[in-house]
């Protein structure tokens, strides 16, 4: 808690630099405001006086500032609206390969842990023909061209000293071993090659790549990304919601956490894992 005193003292030191920061004046901030310049002026020389709530909020409005931060309630002078509007970007998401806004937040993020809930296997463990698979409906003519910025930019990001932590249901992996849901009609071949590439990266990657597989009966997780401290993204489809505000980050930070917890096999399991869903596959055909 602040003393009274105090607070007034803050106040006229927060008033003052904002109407220095906007030129405003003792006269101008008056009429703005509503109120005479001697009340302006108290406002500036007293230590004692503090505005009632509308005055506060007048000044606030007038200035352009948050009320709170005026009062000393908060750190950050911006109001409301402006740091939700900075702190919360909808971004469209197209049906691609890795693009540009994505990418972007990865490099920005180089150095830092990305914890990572991919909405079906994760792109950048994929190979070339499962990437062609999935994007080439979309992709058509470009698709040559497109996966190979879609290989240079993997081989960006696995050189780009971050760990990554990817979590995904249990389920997911086996329906795409088994040919089935949303990965029917993939070729044997072509399944085996992808199986084969999880093996090898998550061997030679570890401990900077770890999997996790989790049980969705038990837990439970939209597609998101968290990107170090620095923002965390949630997948909708057509479009990403991106959080800047560390509160959020760090919540999402802590229910990515939760899920390694919970997870049926941790990073070290999955390559036995792995193993025994391919030998699945060859026992099929």
């Amino acid at each position: 808690m602040i003393d009274k005193r105090d607070r007034a003292i803050l106040f006229r030191s927060r008033l003052a630099e904002a109407m220095a920061s906007r030129a405003v004046s003792q006269s101008s901030l008056a009429r703005m405001t509503g109120v005479d310049r001697s009340t302006v002026s108290q406002l500036l020389t007293s230590d004692k006086r503090l505005p009632n709530a509308q005055l506060a909020a007048d000044c606030a409005a007038a200035l352009g500032v948050s009320a709170d931060w005026l009062l000393g309630l908060s750190g950050r002078p911006e109001p409301l609206a402006d740091l939700l509007a900075t702190q919360l970007t909808e971004t469209e998401a197209p049906r691609a390969l890795i693009d540009e806004t994505i990418f972007a937040w990865h490099r920005e993020a180089a150095g830092y842990k990305i914890r990572h809930v991919p909405a079906t296997l994760p792109d950048m463990l994929k190979t070339r023909a499962m990437a062609q698979w999935e994007y080439e409906p979309q992709l058509g003519r470009t698709s040559d061209q497109a996966i190979g910025a879609f290989e240079d930019r993997l081989a960006w990001m696995r050189g780009a000293r971050s760990d990554y932590e990817i979590a995904f249901p249990i389920h997911e992996l086996e329906a795409f071993a088994a040919g089935q849901g949303y990965y029917r009609g993939i070729p044997v071949d072509v399944r085996l090659e992808q199986i084969d590439r999880f093996i090898d990266l998550t061997e030679s990657l570890y401990p900077s790549l770890r999997l996790y597989l989790f049980d969705a009966r038990r837990v439970f997780s939209s597609p998101i990304t968290v990107f170090g401290p620095l923002l965390a993204v949630l997948y909708l489809g057509r479009h990403y919601l991106a959080f800047r505000d560390s509160t959020r980050v760090e919540s999402f930070a802590r229910h990515f956490d939760w899920l390694v917890r919970e997870a049926e096999l941790g990073a070290r399991d999955v390559p036995g894992h792995l193993r025994a869903l391919r030998s699945r596959i060859g026992a099929d055909q």
